[in-house]
């Protein structure tokens, strides 16, 4: 067919959209009747025999009940994938008209690129994608979803169709990075977003469905390596989901019944599972482009340091569940999330503060833009994991501002809660092969007395293995390899019919004593699950060897035959503490330094520690004095501007618009002069003064508002002092949602906070924006009389530049602002 002739008939299918297809929209639409109106028949006909029956009034109520919230969930989401798949069809301009509040990153990033090359280049190959993912799913997914499945008894998983629709995936931005980047190798990082029309049926437990609608979206980083002499110029590729993706999909078919909060959860959650051990950190998807690199170049892992992660306590969580008397208290426990890579602490029955005490420490194979998500949840019996539980909040924080400080001791105020506040410290630790590094961090781990802890990493490279004995006569063998240090163990895929595998998959293990463990391998033969050939290698051993690795190396499999060989690499790295001579050599050789804004953690309120675990008190005690706390350090971190001098008001003329804050523009009506921040000022209306510090993150979207201290808040009466507290709104809407408070400080005219509050705002509002700065006491017979107010304009080139100021601002009366 002619380009002319398929341009006059657009309506006609192509082969990848025809596929499967073999009904007409017509039949489409009976069979979707027939469908609706055996649903209906089947409602009633349940109603009906429960009244006939008559069964108790609960077996009627309770079916309404879980139809009600199902349709509510489904409608909820059905309007968000419709939005979503709305923006992937659109263009640019229809994308910034549209939501303005939410544009592209290269809108706001001088450093990130448009790519509509790209998205054209992606449309036109689209359609042969279809065979690859093909064979990647029914490959890889499928074996993995099978054995998930069987975990919550169901069975017989099989993929039936797979067609990914003619909408491609979008990249909203690339982002190439120059500095700090090895001259053998290219990063660059992409912001995928697929929102298509794949059409994807399976088989579960004799019953047929199929997914639609799905979605993914995230940030990918391409890592281009090494850089070769010979033509494809590029030896190899290395791509992977920085952070877990947003995915999100719909069920159709018989399985429809399944598609309700909870039995749904169980099948996105198996997703989400099996992507992220395909490429998310630390895994990673490896492609080799040249014949001539070796698989260990690109497939080894390369971690670049390890975070120990401490959850400590939470405060003044929601309260979940019901009581005779209403609201009760809650059973909270929390999931990190570093990547790929997740723990959980234990759950703590009947309370809002609960004290966890839990350690675990996490692998991070790239600094920037990696995050720790910590998402708290309420535990309900049901079914496992989290699909019956409360939300109870979310905070995050970038490891980037973990590594430029070595350590943070923090309180964040949860996301996405009512209120709730949570306890965590983090620790960053290099990689050193420097093996007299190995005392000190025996030492500390000794001293936090928590045995899971670790002193090295070893990373391990299977290469390959030869001359395997055969595990039944005159049949080659079914090969796979299983390892194990301490209690974790890890496992290759399995080769089929041969006594000469080739593996080539690397693995890491936190090691708690290298003097003292081994690494144990087992070969073992699929077919008949006997084991082929052993090995035991103690880790002392290593420590010996120059530059604590071993490369490429042969060693002889026990319990097998005489000729068999096993091939493997194995580097181990002590955990050396971050410090303050070692501030120049924490930037990453694979990512660039980080932007201002960057290290910007997701930090929303930042207190001195006021609890710790029994077991490590002693040992955090010794250290304060030598930490830092953790709001200088992200002031130290986002470079902020300290302002020694209070911003006061003098009233030139009439006052017609509320003071701004720092800087006035010259058509102001109101004259903003600086005067030393001295302790015997009470400010211009002798209300007392507020100490301020207000940044933004262009990179996060974020405002960024500590409330520091008030001082000489006046005092009229000496039988009532004042408990002073702090409110905070955003204008112009003084909405409840931009509602933020600190504590109440009883009985005092010099209060201190140190509270940190966090807003979720785009560029483009904060420039119309005004932060209401109201201090009240909490003593009165009406509510809580107001001590003064000050409004700061958020459109100053220092605020949203990134760069912050810290600042000391006069209170006013409260009728300066009606």
């Amino acid at each position: 067919m002619t380009g002319a002739s398929k341009e006059l008939n657009p309506e006609k299918p192509s082969p990848v959209e025809s596929e499967g297809q073999g009904t007409s929209p017509k039949n489409d639409s009976i069979v979707s009747l027939l469908y609706s109106f055996a649903k209906k028949v089947v409602t009633v006909g349940i109603i009906y025999f429960v009244g006939y029956m008559g069964w108790s009034v609960a077996w009627l109520i309770t079916p309404v009940i879980l139809s009600v919230a199902r349709e509510s969930w489904r409608k909820t989401n059905d309007t968000r994938r419709a939005v979503a798949k709305a923006s992937a069809l659109a263009n640019d301009k229809d994308v910034i008209l549209a939501r303005l509040h939410d544009l592209p990153a290269w809108v706001f990033f001088p450093d990130v690129e448009r790519c509509e090359w790209l998205n054209r280049i992606l449309k036109q190959v689209w359609p042969n994608a279809n065979f690859y993912a093909k064979n990647l799913i029914k490959e890889s997914i499928e074996p993995n979803i099978q054995q998930a499945m069987a975990g919550y008894k169901l069975n017989g998983f099989k993929f039936d169709r797979m067609i990914l629709g003619t909408i491609p995936p979008r990249i909203g931005g690339v982002k190439v990075y120059d500095k700090n980047v090895s001259r053998n190798e290219i990063i660059m990082d992409l912001d995928l977003f697929y929102a298509g029309d794949c059409d994807i049926s399976f088989a579960l437990s004799g019953l047929r469905g199929g997914i639609k609608d799905f979605q993914i979206h995230g940030t990918v980083r391409v890592i281009m390596k090494p850089l070769i002499s010979q033509m494809p110029l590029i030896g190899g590729l290395q791509i992977f989901f920085l952070n877990n993706p947003n995915i999100d999909f719909n069920l159709v078919g018989v399985v429809d019944l399944l598609d309700m909060p909870g039995l749904s959860d169980i099948l996105r959650k198996i997703i989400v599972e099996q992507v992220a051990a395909i490429m998310v950190l630390p895994n990673k998807l490896p492609i080799v482009l040249s014949d001539g690199v070796p698989a260990l170049s690109l497939k080894m892992p390369e971690p670049e340091g390890v975070l120990r992660i401490h959850v400590v306590e939470a405060k003044d969580l929601m309260k979940k569940d019901i009581s005779m008397l209403g609201k009760g208290k809650s059973d909270p426990y929390a999931i990190i999330s570093v990547g790929a890579q997740q723990f959980r602490t234990q759950t703590i029955d009947n309370t809002v503060n609960p004290k966890w005490d839990y350690w675990c420490e996490a692998e991070v194979n790239a600094i920037l833009r990696q995050e720790i998500e910590l998402n708290l949840w309420d535990w309900d019996p049901g079914f496992p994991g989290v699909q019956n539980d409360d939300f109870l909040g979310r905070a995050t924080v970038e490891i980037s501002s973990v590594t430029k400080n070595g350590e943070i001791d923090t309180w964040l105020t949860l996301e996405q809660a009512k209120h709730g506040l949570v306890h965590l410290r983090m620790t960053w630790f290099k990689l050193s092969s420097d093996k007299s590094d190995l005392r000190s961090a025996l030492e500390e781990t000794q001293h936090l007395r928590v045995t899971s802890m670790s002193t090295a990493l070893l990373t391990v490279f299977i290469d390959s293995a030869k001359n395997l004995p055969q595990a039944r006569q005159q049949s080659q063998p079914d090969p796979y390899l299983v390892l194990s240090v301490g209690k974790k163990n890890e496992q290759t895929s399995v080769q089929m019919r041969t006594d000469a595998p080739v593996w080539e998959q690397g693995f890491t293990f936190l090691v708690g004593n290298p003097d003292n463990d081994t690494l144990q391998l087992k070969v073992l033969d699929q077919k008949t699950g006997s084991t082929i050939g052993s090995l035991t290698y103690i880790l002392s051993a290593l420590m010996e060897k120059k530059n604590l690795e071993i490369m490429s190396q042969p060693f002889q499999l026990q319990k097998s035959g005489p000729e068999s060989k096993l091939i493997m690499s194995l580097s181990l790295r002590v955990l050396k503490r971050y410090r303050e001579e070692d501030a120049v050599a924490t930037t990453p050789d694979k990512a660039p330094s980080s932007e201002a804004d960057s290290v910007l953690s997701r930090t929303s309120s930042v207190r001195t520690m006021s609890h710790g675990s029994q077991s490590s008190a002693q040992h955090i005690r010794k250290q304060d004095s030598n930490r830092k706390s953790a709001t200088s350090a992200l002031l130290e971190q986002m470079s902020i501007k300290e302002e020694p001098f209070v911003v006061s008001t003098l009233n030139t003329v009439m006052m017609a618009t509320p003071p701004r804050s720092p800087n006035l523009s010259d058509g102001g009506t109101e004259l903003l002069r600086r005067s030393p921040s001295t302790t015997s000022s009470a400010g211009s209306a002798g209300l007392g003064r507020i100490q301020l510090t207000v940044a933004y993150s262009v990179q996060r979207q974020r405002l960024l508002v500590i409330v520091h201290k008030i001082n000489n808040i006046p005092l009229k009466d000496p039988s009532n002092i004042p408990d002073p507290y702090v409110k905070l709104y955003l204008l112009p809407g003084r909405s409840k949602e931009s509602k933020r408070k600190t504590n109440v400080v009883k009985d005092n005219c010099d209060p201190v906070f140190d509270t940190t509050f966090e807003y979720i705002i785009s560029n483009a509002e904060l420039v119309n924006s005004e932060l209401e700065v109201t201090v009240c006491t909490q003593k009165g017979f009406f509510g809580s009389p107001v001590i003064g107010m000050q409004k700061l304009f958020l459109n100053d080139p220092d605020i949203s530049s990134g760069q912050g100021i810290k600042a000391w601002y006069d209170l006013l009366p409260e009728s300066k602002f009606e």
